[in-house]
This record gives C-alpha cells, structure tokens and sequence, in this order.
C-alpha cells in the first residue's frame, strides 16, 4: 500500500544556540541515549565558554504551521516519506536534539550528538553533524576530529559518508562500560574541492528532509545570524 504524503508549508524545526534555559530538556534527551550521561553541571559549565564552544539545539519552531492531524497528535507525516504514528507528548518537549563542539586551535572536536529517540529517523542528527561542520568552517578550523563507540556502526556509517577516518583506537575509553573508542579525522576543511563535497551532501540531505529543519550550508555564514541568540554574542 503506497501511502500520499502531505506537503507540510512551514519548517517544524529551528537550529538555535543552546541557552541554560534548554538544560533540563537537553538532560532528558541525554538520559535517553547515553549509558553514562553528562551531568546538567557540565552543560552549565560549557556554555559560559562560547568563545572556544559551540552548542546547538534543534528547537520546535513556533513559527511552523502544522496539520490538523499534528495539532491533535495522532499522526504526524514525515517530511520525507510515511506517516509516523506518535506519542500524544511528543510535541510537549521543545528540544528535539543537540550537538555540542570544542574548538581546539585549528581541530574542532565533536563532544556530542543526540536527538530524542521518538523523533530519530529523521535526518536530525545527520543536520546537527553537518551544523557542526559549518561553525567549524566558520570558525576557521583545519579538521574536525570525534571519539565514537567502537559497536555504533550507526554513526560510524555517517561519519564515513561525510569522508571522516579512523585513526586510532582508545582502549577502555568509555568508563561505564570498558568500551573502546574509534578515533575518526575528518579531510582538510580548509581543502575547497573536500568542502564543496560536503555541501552536496548537506544539498542531498535538505532535499531528504525538506522543510523540517534550514540545514546550514559550509562557509554560509548567514545561517547564523538568523538564529535567535547568535553564537558568539554576548
């Protein structure tokens, strides 16, 4: 049975900086796919440093215009296909994912990615990858390097698409559980032929989800003073 999708007019979603407000939706997310989450300390911690630190959130957009059948929460249609039955809850949480990097002189280090696993499936945590990926260009970055478990084949997947490599392997890395970590590099973000690779990903991506969420585009600076707390700003 083929199923006709609704064309939805307005983006559900925003990439935003994320404030102290965002804190205890971001734990909840945090507590829902990580076995050894960051204490909201440490997220307090990190945002007083936006100098080195970027932080972002994937927010409910309250300028969308949603269907009848989202507004009553019983069905809701994917922006790329199929219609997802959800929890009548799910728009209740502002916060639909985050992602959080470090600037270390010329490597920025992704220190997390996380969306809410009734909302995975989607893209978004592909669009906060590649939001990190920006502000690394943005910020004049050479590479952009990442620790992943060495059994998330998941995200290692989407960290090969985006032309990252394996390094090095960390031994016990993950204290919770011993796991090892895969040390991944990206290619020169500072090699033009590599960043124009990267935006036709991120192009074939936006056509992938549509108008659900602005993915930004490398060295598109504009994003971000659409944002509603631009990053940097005091």
């Amino acid at each position: 049975m083929r199923l006709t999708i609704m064309q939805q007019t307005a983006r559900r979603y925003t990439l935003d900086r994320m404030g102290h407000h965002d804190i205890d939706e971001v734990a909840r997310i945090e507590r829902g796919s990580f076995s050894s989450p960051w204490p909201m300390a440490a997220y307090r911690r990190e945002l007083r440093r936006t100098e080195q630190n970027t932080y972002l959130v994937l927010r409910t957009d309250p300028n969308a215009h949603h269907s009848e059948d989202e507004r009553g929460g019983v069905l809701s249609h994917l922006p790329f296909g199929g219609i997802l039955r959800r929890d009548a809850d799910v728009d209740a949480h502002r916060i639909a994912g985050f992602a959080g990097m470090w600037q270390l002189y010329d490597e920025a280090h992704v220190t997390t990615i996380a969306v809410d696993p009734r909302l995975r499936g989607r893209g978004f945590g592909e669009a906060l990858f590649v939001a990190l990926l920006a502000e690394a260009t943005k910020r004049g970055t050479t590479w952009l390097s990442l620790e992943v478990r060495a059994s998330n084949r998941v995200a290692q997947r989407l960290y090969e698409k985006y032309e990252l490599s394996t390094y090095s392997r960390r031994k016990g890395y993950y204290t919770n559980d011993g796991e090892d970590a895969l040390v991944m590099w990206s290619r020169s973000l500072r090699d033009p032929a590599y960043v124009a690779r990267l935006n036709a990903l991120r192009d074939q991506l936006q056509r992938k989800i549509g108008e659900a969420v602005e993915v930004p585009r490398l060295h598109d600076v504009g994003w971000q003073q659409r944002l509603t707390h631009p990053i940097g700003a005091g």
